[in-house]
């Protein structure tokens, strides 16, 4: 029994590497493009699974969309794919160089009419695959109507719900490669870059963006200068401030999204013999964050009508309205001061974000070290 257990968890984990390609979904549902880099290694069947790897190898997907989809749903089959009813990939081609990432922004900015050539990259978390992760951008991009194009940064999760460990260490082994995707990203053009990051996801972003720094001070803020989003990070909050203490400058806006109801990261504090159960992501307090010049954002009452305690900006209804309300990302998280989250979320009563003009202030405190 134990061996046959055993070799259905391995073949269900191998299941979800699998990307189906569907052509025919285009003209059933509505395609949205992802550039998508990663650090896992392709296996011999063309999947891209867990196992690592040094290069970097960056790719166009085209996910279309299921005309039934409601904001914050995500439906997809690891096998057979309905695009009537699932997120499905309709194409898959390599991209060999940066020229050939260049010339894909900028035929995206001129299909659209954009003024800037904006770039948002997302960065997955814990217990992600690969095809997963390109439904899940997809999904966040198309719902919150996020401006510009969309990267995709897969690095090596393990992809199953007891592979923390495994994780912990591809995490820390992705650093370089998610630093390489930015440098990319950057020599394709992009005129402003926003950098996204969820769970374990929003660990990798502060060391990559510690190493960088440390090397080159001041590298983040002037690669960043569209600013950082950590959705429910899944990181100590003593070792966050540690990070940002090595930053030269600190990228603006910065804002970190919290719910004191995430169970996901009251396990995972557990797990650390953390008797509080707190992590920076369901932080109860913001106090101990005073000196940074960043902007907490309580999503705990959004929390009732999301699908995901732990992801409630990409699965509640509610808020993705709220979002999709400001017409750009700008308004949201932008250098408009209050801005709508601001003057539609209820107001916390435990924790408390500075203004633009605070955060002004303390980065100025900050640079004077």
């Amino acid at each position: 029994m134990l061996v046959l257990c055993s070799a259905f968890v391995l073949v269900a984990c191998a299941d979800r590497d699998l990307m189906p390609i569907v052509p025919d979904a285009v003209h059933v549902g509505t395609p949205l493009n992802i550039f998508a880099t990663t650090t896992r290694a392709q296996e011999p069947d063309g999947t891209y699974g867990f196992h690592r790897s040094e290069k970097l190898r960056m790719m166009e997907l085209t996910v279309t969309i299921p005309p039934n989809h409601s904001p914050g749903e995500l439906s997809y089959r690891h096998k057979n794919p309905d695009p009537l009813k699932d997120f499905t990939i309709a194409k898959e081609i390599a991209l060999p160089t940066v020229a050939n990432l260049r010339q894909r922004f900028m035929q995206e900015q001129e299909s659209h009419g954009w003024p800037l050539r904006e770039v948002t990259i997302f960065v997955h978390g814990y217990n992600s695959s690969h095809p997963e992760t390109a439904y899940r951008a997809a999904q966040l991009a198309y719902d919150v109507e996020l401006p510009g194009s969309l990267v995709m940064y897969s690095w090596p999760s393990r992809g199953r719900a007891f592979g923390y460990a495994y994780d912990i260490d591809s995490m820390l082994f992705a650093r370089d490669g998610l630093e390489e995707t930015l440098r990319r990203v950057k020599a394709a053009g992009a005129e402003r870059i926003v950098l996204v990051a969820h769970s374990m996801g929003a660990a990798l972003t502060m060391e990559m963006l510690r190493q960088s720094d440390l090397q080159h001070p001041g590298w983040a803020a002037r690669t960043l200068n569209g600013g950082v989003i950590l959705i429910s990070p899944d990181l100590d909050v003593d070792l966050f401030q540690s990070q940002m203490g090595d930053l030269k400058r600190i990228p603006q806006p910065f804002a970190v999204m919290v719910s004191s109801k995430d169970r996901v990261l009251d396990i995972s504090a557990r797990l650390r013999g953390t008797s509080q159960s707190e992590r920076l992501g369901n932080l109860q307090s913001a106090d101990t964050l005073k000196p940074w010049p960043i902007q907490i954002i309580d999503l705990t009452a959004f929390n009732s009508d999301a699908a995901s305690s732990h992801f409630v900006a990409a699965t509640s209804p509610s808020l993705i309205a709220v979002i999709r309300a400001g017409r750009n990302v700008d308004r949201v998280f932008g250098r408009v001061d209050p801005g709508l989250i601001e003057q539609i979320l209820p107001k916390p009563q435990k924790i408390a974000s500075p203004g633009y003009k605070e955060r002004e202030e303390r980065q100025k405190r900050f640079d004077a070290r």
